[in-house]
């Protein structure tokens, strides 16, 4: 262990102070040799660059010696000795920095350098961490990319042996099935985890997260690239004949015969209105028939709390839905639906603007309390806060009792739906945006990706939940948030309380994310009771969010504040897990399947995220379905959601249940995104399609 641990971390800066005093002495005999050799030129050349006479040469020798040994002499090449001072200062400077970046590099981000090492191993170390082979000769290139690498010169490289690559090392295996290169400090933290299923990343992952593989196989010799057809294909020697610069041909994998995934497509967020009525229904059902007839399995929306029951408790109104209902029905599609308990507007990709119902604002105005609450007092009105499901606020009942009344109405206003088996699943909001978990990220109060967010437990009944539960630890000055956990667009390295070694990992910071975390779980465990009694024989399902940034950071910053009590030794997602199996709800987890460039930045690891996620959903035997988390239409991000859904390596056979399209948009309807979203559906199907790219 102590070996490992000595070469994981490195020599210390001892060393590398003495490189430095030994490369800035080797720079100044360079200096001298470079000096005579430049006198000696001029010796044997003249102005034309016709050889000199002897006289000619000894009067040259005599100026140039005359200049060297004279302080300021002007010759070029030799310079006075304040300048080489300030430049060995420079030079010394600038090689402090560079073994500080080694120390950090070695001791933070786990890279493996060796003792002695340069600015090209950290610029090769940096390379592949960001998706690029390097050779041993310093040849780089993309790793997924077949035409950008430069023809001619390196072929040599390209097909030695293991022997003759020794700086490319296959890196240690990642919790998360998705290497980033070398191991971060969450992965070695993670890595005494047991039972967990580590995915092959698909060969068409065009994201710097599925790099790991491409430096596998440049460092075995090319002995994984039965695995890896596209990287395989991509180290074939280029004659000097071939085009650089082509669209890459990505070969995909062949779902034909696979287990059948239902498909639905979720309607428009505005497709009822706020007088609960059907929006241009001709228009909607003429594109419900053109997805019938590539045989997509049925459609989601929204229930809105804040239109059925607008205007008055327990008044409400069904018509809109009725009429949308009816025509699913006629189509013999199925319905997924939504008990939307948040409000619409304010969030990416929100379209309209759908608040709680007038009768709860009024409420709002009086007791603001009954919201969310940072730190700083802002109140956050997508949906109520936690503290007031056992609370009588809400004219004499309490939260939760006004969503089980909601859904028992709609249970009873649609009783044929479901006896027919119409409607095949109900999602039960839990937070904002029908998601089980805080508001800790809003963009109306400041937030920006990839900001940690905040605590959103400064309302009275959040406070008074938080004393009983520091009064029976017998530490009543617990009974507070922390007063270091920075701001909504801090990083963990600004704060005190999530930094490495910081106070979310002390005794203070482990009670006080416990009862954050819990109070999550109890509402869940509460309003997923109700939700089973109302919809008996129906599978309800609930909505877990992707909280991907900062994972790959020794807190999970950004999962603290959103109530996932998830840092890099412990996993937060399993309490989430029994709760879901202890009422037979199915988990719907929205999967980042289209990357973006700031991912690297923001310290992101979206598949690591879903592997975790999935492991614990799996381990407790939960049913598990899926949507996408962006807007997708292109070939790459459905090969992509194909591999998540149907995992090619799962010594199980496990696959996701059924998959809902994010959204139903003109968009979508154009002739070739259609095509590529039909194509798609029959893989999902299982079913063979004719345009495979091998």
């Amino acid at each position: 262990m102590a070996t490992d641990l000595q070469n994981l971390i490195g020599a210390n800066e001892d060393d590398d102070e003495e490189e430095i005093d030994m490369d800035v002495k080797g720079e100044d005999n360079e200096d001298q040799v470079n000096g005579e050799k430049h006198i000696a030129a001029q010796m044997m050349l003249g102005a034309d660059g016709v050889t000199t006479s002897t006289s000619g040469q000894f009067q040259t020798q005599q100026q140039l010696q005359e200049q060297v040994s004279t302080p300021g002499g002007g010759a070029r090449r030799s310079r006075p000795l304040e300048e080489k001072e300030r430049t060995k200062l420079r030079e010394r400077h600038r090689r402090a920095i560079t073994a500080r970046i080694l120390a950090g590099l070695r001791r933070h981000g786990n890279y493996n350098l060796r003792v002695r090492a340069d600015i090209n191993d950290v610029i090769a170390a940096l390379a592949r961490e960001a998706g690029w082979v390097v050779l041993p000769d310093g040849t780089t290139f993309p790793s997924r990319s077949q035409g950008s690498r430069p023809a001619g010169g390196t072929s040599a490289g390209m097909t030695s042996s293991p022997s003759q690559i020794p700086s490319q090392q296959a890196p240690p295996t990642s919790l998360q099935g998705v290497s980033s290169g070398y191991c971060t400090s969450v992965e070695y933290n993670a890595c005494h985890m047991k039972g967990v299923f580590l995915p092959t990343p698909p060969p068409y992952d065009l994201s710097s997260s599925a790099h790991s593989q491409s430096s596998d196989m440049a460092g075995n010799g090319g002995e994984r690239s039965e695995s890896l057809p596209l990287i395989a294909g991509s180290m074939e020697a280029i004659n000097d004949k071939q085009l650089i610069g082509l669209p890459p041909k990505l070969p995909e994998r062949d779902f034909a015969g696979t287990p059948y995934v239902p498909v639905c497509v979720m309607l428009p967020l505005g497709v009822i209105n706020m007088k609960c009525e059907l929006v241009d229904p001709d228009s909607l059902l003429k594109q419900l028939r053109v997805l019938k007839s590539i045989n997509v399995d049925g459609v989601m929306t929204d229930c809105w709390w804040g239109i059925v029951e607008a205007h008055a408790p327990q008044e409400y109104n069904w018509n809109g839905y009725r009429r949308l209902f009816q025509m699913v029905h006629e189509l013999k599609l199925k319905l997924q639906v939504v008990m939307s308990f948040h409000e619409c507007g304010g969030n990416v990709g929100d379209d309209v603007c759908i608040p709680l119902p007038h009768w709860v604002a009024e409420i709002g105005r009086s007791n603001p309390d009954i919201f969310f609450t940072d730190r700083e007092g802002r109140r956050n009105t997508e949906c109520l806060s936690w503290g007031i499901d056992k609370e009588r606020v809400l004219r004499g009942r309490t939260a939760v009792e006004v969503y089980f009344d909601f859904m028992r109405s709609f249970r009873v206003e649609f009783d044929e739906f479901f006896e027919d088996g119409i409607i095949s699943m109900v999602e039960v909001g839990l937070g904002p945006c029908g998601e089980l978990r805080y508001p800790s990220c809003p963009v109306k109060h400041g937030w920006r990706y990839p900001g940690i967010g905040e605590f959103q437990c400064y309302d009275q009944y959040m406070l008074k939940s938080l004393r009983k539960a520091a009064e029976m630890r017998g530490h009543n000055y617990w009974a507070r948030g922390p007063d270091n956990a920075g701001s909504y667009i801090s990083h963990p390295h600004e704060t005190g309380f999530f930094c490495d070694g910081g106070d979310y990992d002390g005794y203070y910071g482990r009670f006080f994310l416990n009862w954050y975390s819990q109070v999550l779980v109890n509402h869940g465990d509460l309003v997923l009771s109700l939700a089973k009694s109302a919809f008996e024989g129906t599978c309800i399902a609930v909505k877990l969010p992707g909280i991907h940034w900062l994972y790959k950071t020794s807190s999970h910053a950004a999962e603290l504040t959103a109530g996932f009590y998830n840092p890099c030794n412990r996993d937060g997602y399993v309490a989430i897990a029994e709760m879901l199996h202890k009422h037979g709800a199915a988990l719907n987890f929205a999967c980042a399947e289209l990357q973006r460039e700031e991912l690297q930045e923001a310290l992101a690891d979206p598949h690591g995220l879903a592997w975790q996620v999935l492991n614990a959903a799996w381990d407790s035997c939960i049913v598990v379905a899926s949507e996408n988390a962006f807007h997708c239409h292109d070939r790459v991000g459905y090969n992509k959601i194909l591999h998540t859904v149907k995992p090619v390596n799962d010594p199980e056979g496990r696959h996701f249940s059924s998959f809902t399209y994010l959204r139903l948009t003109p968009l979508l309807m154009e002739r070739d995104n259609f095509a590529e979203f039909e194509r798609f559906v029959k893989r999902m199907h299982g079913e063979a399609v004719l345009d495979l790219q091998v």
